[in-house]
C-alpha cells in the first residue's frame, strides 16, 4: 500500500566510516523498492506515524500534547519544541519490529510495537574468495585522524531543521550504484552499498543540498583516502547526508545551506571507478536509503 508522502526526511579497508563500498559497473541492478504504511492501530493512543516503514527507511510523526521524551527501541527520538514533530529511521538490517514509546508529563506511557516490513536486496554471489588480511599499519596511519573527523563530525547538534522537509535529488543523472546492495563471496558477505550512487558522464556537475542543514565537515583542501573531497550536512535531528569523490566543495564547515543550494560538483576523487555522487544518509547509526527520502528519479 502506497503512503502519502509527508514532508520530514562497510566497511572498505577497514571501511569507510560512511560504508562506502567499491562498485564495477554494471554489477548490481536496483533493489526492489516497497512502499509500506505503518497500520494506525495505535492512532487512538496518539502514537500515530506516517513514512518508509522498511529496512533502510524513515517514519515521522506529531507527539502526543505532554510528551516529555521518545525512543525508538530505545534510541532517543528528538521532538521538536513547539511543533511536536518528530523522526526516526530503520537500518537497512533492522529487524521485523520496532518499539516506540513516548513518555509524558503525567508520569503516563504509550507504547506501540511498529512492523518493519523487509527489503529483497540485490546479492551477487561470486565464486571466488574474498581478499584476506586487513589494511596496512601504512594506510591505517593515514585513515585514523580520517575516521576521527567523520566521527566528530556527526557528533554534531546544530539545530538544523532540514529533516521536517521532503528531500530532493542533489542532481539528476543515471543511477550506477544502489543501496543495500552486496557481493557474497563462497558465502562470506562482503560490506554492502551504503548509499546511492548518481552518474552524470562527467566530472564537474554541480550537486545541490537535498534539504537544509549546516556544513559539518568539508575535505576541500586535503582529499580523504576512500571517500575524496567529502562534505557532510547535518539536517537536524540525528540526521544527516555525506557525498564523496567531489572534484569541488563550495561551502565550509558552518555554513548554513538552503534545500536547492549549490553545495560543490561531482569527481572522482578519493577510490573511485570513475565520476559519480556518492550520497548516503545516516539517521543516528542507522544507514538508509536516500530512494526513500526523495521517490524514484523524475
Amino acid at each position: 500500500m502506497k503512503i502519502a508522502r509527508t514532508s520530514l526526511l562497510g566497511r572498505l579497508a577497514l571501511g569507510s566510516a560512511l560504508g562506502c563500498a567499491v562498485l564495477t559497473a554494471g554489477t548490481f541492478l536496483a533493489a526492489e523498492r516497497p512502499a509500506y504504511a505503518a497500520d494506525d492501530a495505535a492512532r487512538g493512543q496518539g502514537l500515530s506515524v506516517t513514512g518508509e516503514v522498511t529496512q533502510g527507511g524513515w517514519i515521522r510523526g506529531v507527539a502526543p500534547k505532554g510528551t516529555v521524551s521518545m525512543t525508538l527501541d530505545g534510541e532517543d527520538v528528538g521532538v521538536a519544541e513547539g511543533s511536536g514533530q518528530w523522526f526516526a529511521a530503520f537500518d537497512r538490517d533492522a529487524k521485523d519490529s520496532a518499539r516506540l514509546v513516548a513518555k509524558l508529563a503525567d508520569g503516563s506511557v504509550l507504547e506501540r510495537t511498529i512492523s518493519v516490513s523487509p527489503r529483497k536486496w540485490n546479492i551477487e554471489r561470486v565464486n571466488i574468495a574474498r581478499r584476506k588480511g586487513g589494511p596496512s599499519e601504512a594506510f591505517m596511519k593515514i585513515r585514523r585522524p580520517e575516521l576521527a573527523q567523520i566521527v566528530a563530525a556527526r557528533a554534531k547538534r546544530t539545530g538544523a531543521m532540514g529533516w521536517t522537509q521532503d528531500f530532493i535529488w542533489p542532481v539528476k543523472g543515471r543511477i550506477s550504484g544502489r543501496f543495500g546492495s552486496q557481493r557474497i563471496y563462497r558465502g562470506e558477505p562482503g560490506s554492502y552499498h551504503s548509499g546511492l550512487d548518481i552518474a552524470t558522464g562527467t566530472s564537474g556537475t554541480p550537486f545541490v543540498a537535498p534539504a537544509d542543514g549546516t556544513v559539518i565537515l568539508a575535505a576541500d583542501s586535503k582529499p580523504f583516502s576512500l571517500e575524496g573531497h567529502l562534505l557532510m550536512i547535518d539536517h537536524g535531528n540525528g540526521l544527516n547526508s555525506a557525498f564523496l569523490h567531489c572534484s569541488q566543495i563550495d561551502v565550509k564547515v558552518g555554513d548554513t545551506v538552503r534545500q536547492g543550494q549549490v553545495i560543490g560538483k561531482i569527481g572522482s576523487s578519493g577510490r573511485a571507478t570513475g565520476p559519480h555522487l556518492h550520497w548516503s544518509i545516516k539517521w543516528k547509526d542507522a544507514r538508509v536509503d536516500p530512494i526513500l527520502f526523495t521517490g524514484p528519479m523524475n
